[in-house]
């Protein structure tokens, strides 16, 4: 029997529910809102003048169970006549009149009963996140054992503008940087909107720049190196010199170093060959703009080894866009054919088109996007042979002067 059930009606009701329209949406309209939904026609397949002779048991159990199923549906009939069985009345429409009825019909009046105290407690307190309530119902109800610390986060973040702590300093009774961290993302869309824009730096966004963007401390970025010529030492007698520093000291080092080999994989970093007058720096984790402050990196010969992939050069494309004399290093033909039994796939290549490559970059770099080579084929750094390796830095110029900066496609 393909007509509609009661419970398909009820679950028309829900998808009205689950997309917050049953507690109001948009901007700064509320519940009331909702009611100009009602009355609501919901969707109805009966029985057909046909199904009246063949079937009509079937079809009075059917007008049956609707009826007494959803008494909280407003049924409309409408007369068919029949020459074997006369006229009879069926259903035709049906009707859901006020928000009241289509809550009890999904039993969600507790749950709008809790979203309508969240609403009054937030207006009493901080009205101007209305908006955000009315436009995150749901989210808002996910939230409602924790709403009150939220608000009192915000209360504490006017009271203190641009703080300049770590959120763990933050004093409020029941909240602890755990819980914080744990709603970053919303504490943002109502930080957003409790805080005049002085308060706000727009330049930083997203989860990850939250303290910068609402003047907290953030954890310092630490950057790790080593240096490559045993004569150089920055611990005299520690032996191997792994360090790792904060991109504050680091800006201040100003090593004695000619050449800096960047590379993002932990293992190449640590069997970096030795190298005169040079270091080499991990780049996993904290991405290039952490270098910006590095105003002597400018005055050295850089040398980026990254995977042979699209990513690969995307990523080299980036750090030029801070240290344009930047040359890459193992990322050419030669070194991709020479490796041809250790090539793997990319999961999702870099489609875009980067500006920063020079003429033999961006031939690979097309061949690869373009899979001419192979179906996303690359070449992992750490897949080069070790020799290869040090044969390209045998290769290098060994004067200190910063090369020129490369000609760009």
């Amino acid at each position: 029997m393909s007509w509609t059930t009661p419970t398909e009606l009820r679950a028309q009701v829900q998808m009205l529910w689950d997309k917050g329209l049953l507690l109001g949406v948009g901007g700064d309209v509320g519940p009331e809102t909702s009611a100009a939904l009602f009355p609501k026609r919901l969707r109805l397949r009966g029985p057909t003048s046909s199904d009246l002779s063949a079937r009509f048991d079937d079809v009075r159990l059917w007008m049956a169970n609707l009826r007494d199923s959803s008494p909280r549906l407003r049924i409309v009939l409408r007369q068919v006549r029949h020459s074997a069985i006369g006229s009879n009345a069926v259903p035709d429409e049906v009707w859901i009149d006020t928000r009241e009825d289509a809550l009890a019909l999904i039993g969600k009046q507790l749950d709008a009963r809790r979203f309508e105290a969240l609403v009054q407690a937030t207006a009493t307190q901080h009205a101007q996140l209305l908006p955000w309530l009315h436009q995150h119902p749901l989210q808002a109800l996910a939230l409602a054992d924790e709403w009150a610390r939220l608000l009192a986060i915000v209360t504490w973040c006017q009271s203190h503008p641009r703080p300049g702590i770590y959120l763990r300093q933050i004093d409020i009774a029941g909240v602890d940087s755990k819980f914080i961290e744990a709603h970053l993302r919303v504490l943002a869309g109502l930080l957003e909107l409790a805080l005049p824009p002085e308060q706000v730096d727009a330049s930083a966004s997203g989860q990850s720049q939250f303290c910068r963007r609402y003047g907290f401390r953030d954890k310092p970025l630490r950057i790790r190196f080593r240096l490559l010529d045993p004569k150089l030492s920055l611990l005299p007698g520690a032996g191997e010199q792994d360090l790792a520093v904060t991109a504050a000291a680091f800006a201040q080092l100003d090593l004695p170093v000619s050449r800096v080999f960047i590379t993002e994989n932990e293992i190449n970093f640590l069997a970096f060959p030795a190298v005169a007058g040079a270091m080499v720096v991990f780049g996993a984790g904290y991405g290039f703009e952490v270098l910006e402050g590095t105003a002597w990196l400018q005055t050295r010969q850089v040398y980026y080894w990254g995977d042979i992939d699209t990513h690969g050069f995307a990523i080299l494309d980036q750090l030029r866009a801070r240290l344009p004399q930047a040359q890459s290093l193992l990322m050419d033909s030669a070194t991709l054919m020479a490796h041809e039994l250790h090539w793997d796939q990319e999961p999702k290549p870099e489609l875009r088109d980067l500006n920063r490559l020079t003429h033999e970059e961006l031939a690979l770099f097309d061949a690869l996007r373009d899979n001419r080579l192979g179906m996303r084929l690359r070449l992992e750094q750490e897949r080069v042979g070790l020799r290869w390796v040090k044969s390209a830095l045998a290769d290098l110029p060994s004067d200190g002067n910063v090369p020129p900066t490369a000609t760009y496609e």
